[in-house]
Parts: structure tokens; sequence; C-alpha cells
């Protein structure tokens, strides 16, 4: 009952503040307005603020955004294996969330940076060259091909890795249960990314695009993790299979 109610106010607390900083964006000009009028600008305000919090500082809301998004991919991909609502596990959701914000949020952003041409980079001349220099429609598959391929077998084993050092999992384990699912969860990206990315990198704009993958994210986040989770456990149930032959037969 305790983890019921710390879940329980987790989630509602979150789903508040979220739902509050929305409703609220335009608080201080209310004065005078009507319902309908706060209705009304309530969408383009929102957005606005999202835009000038990304122009003050991208990368930390980028890494908020994938943070948020990792959490609750985590979070339905338990609810999606049959636990109910609020009997999730915090520290597996916690690690989800954290590899989100610190890994694939500010990786991402410079991936998506050096993947174009852009004038906004010059301090560094690494960051300057671009993977793809053409803005051709047919840089589009090829950026989508690329993203799906080498991109998205380093952010996978980047993925894999992180997660099972949060589970004090042994180098080993973590090259096995890597080496056994590289391929299947490759190949099953490709089932949806491709069709994503064709939106992503010919529609657009690159400060929107982490935007944007996180929320197709929230589809593969769900089957990355349930796909991560199921391993470890699988692995978890066959080495106390292993265990209990071993005592028996002694």
């Amino acid at each position: 009952m305790l983890d019921l109610g710390i879940n329980a106010a987790i989630v509602l607390g979150a789903i508040t503040f979220a739902l509050t900083k929305v409703l609220t964006v335009d608080q201080d000009y209310w004065h005078g307005w009507t319902i309908f009028e706060i209705l009304r600008y309530m969408p383009q305000h929102n957005w606005s603020a999202y835009e000038e919090a990304l122009k003050a500082n991208p990368l930390l809301v980028k890494m908020m955004i994938s943070g948020i998004v990792y959490s609750l991919g985590d979070w339905i991909a338990q609810c999606y294996e049959g636990k109910p609502i609020f009997e999730f596990d915090r520290a597996r959701m916690f690690r989800s969330g954290l590899i989100g914000f610190t890994l694939q949020g500010s990786l991402s952003h410079y991936y998506y940076n050096f993947c174009e041409v852009t004038d906004n980079m010059s301090a560094s001349t690494f960051l300057h060259q671009s993977v793809f220099p053409y803005k051709d429609w047919w840089a589009v598959p090829v950026k989508a091909a690329f993203d799906q391929t080498a991109w998205s077998g380093l952010w996978n084993t980047i993925y894999f890795v992180a997660l099972g050092f949060l589970r004090w999992e042994s180098p080993s384990t973590i090259f096995r249960e890597l080496k056994s699912t590289f391929f299947p969860m490759l190949t099953a990206g490709w089932k949806l990314w491709p069709y994503a990315h064709i939106i992503t990198y010919g529609v657009v704009p690159i400060e929107h695009r982490l935007l944007w993958v996180d929320c197709v994210e929230l589809i593969w986040v769900t089957i990355l993790s349930t796909y991560s989770n199921e391993k470890s456990e699988a692995r978890i149930l066959d080495d106390s299979s292993t265990t209990d032959t071993q005592d028996n037969s002694r």
C-alpha cells in the first residue's frame, strides 16, 4: 500500500504540475479575459513559451523533454506488460528517464545539428562540418537510411549498455544480451522510423526535430523498454532455474 501510494502521488503530482503549467501560461494577462479568450490563446502561447525556452537553453530543454518521454515510455511499457497503472517499478522508470535525460537528449541535439548545413555553428569547425551538405530532395531518404543504420545501431548499443550498468549487471552479461538483441531491435525499428524520418528530415525544422522524434519515441521507447526488460527478466529466471537445479542435484 505504501508503494501504491508513492506511485500514485508521483503520477498525480506530475499530471497536476503539467496541467497547471499549460493552463496558466497567460495568468499574468488574464485580467478582463473571457474563458473563450483564455482557451483560444493557450495553445499558441504555450508554443511560444516553449520556443523561447528552446532559444535560451536548447540543450537543457531537449534533455528535459527526452527524460520525460523516456520515463513516460517505460511507464506505458510496464502497463502494457500487465502491471496496474499505479503499481509500476519506480527504479526501472527512473533508469529509463535518466538515460533519456543524460544521453538521448544531449546526443540527439548534437547529432541533428551535425547532419545539417547550418550557419549558427561557426564557433566550432567540427560542428560546422555537415555529414550531408545537401538540401536536394534525395538527401532526405539518404539521411533516413543513415539514421536507421549507423545512428540507430549506435544509440541502441548505448541504451542497452547504459541500462545494463544502471542495473548493476556485469559487462559479460551486458555484452551477451546486447549481442542477442542488436539486430532484432535494429530491424524492428525499420518498421516505424523510416516513415517517421521522412517527416523528420523533410518537413520539421532542425530546432524542433527532437521534439517530433520524442513524440514518436513514446511508441519506440515502449518497445525498447519492454524488449530490454524481458531479456533481463528471462536471464534472471534462467539463472534461478540453473541455481535450483544445481542445488537439487547436490
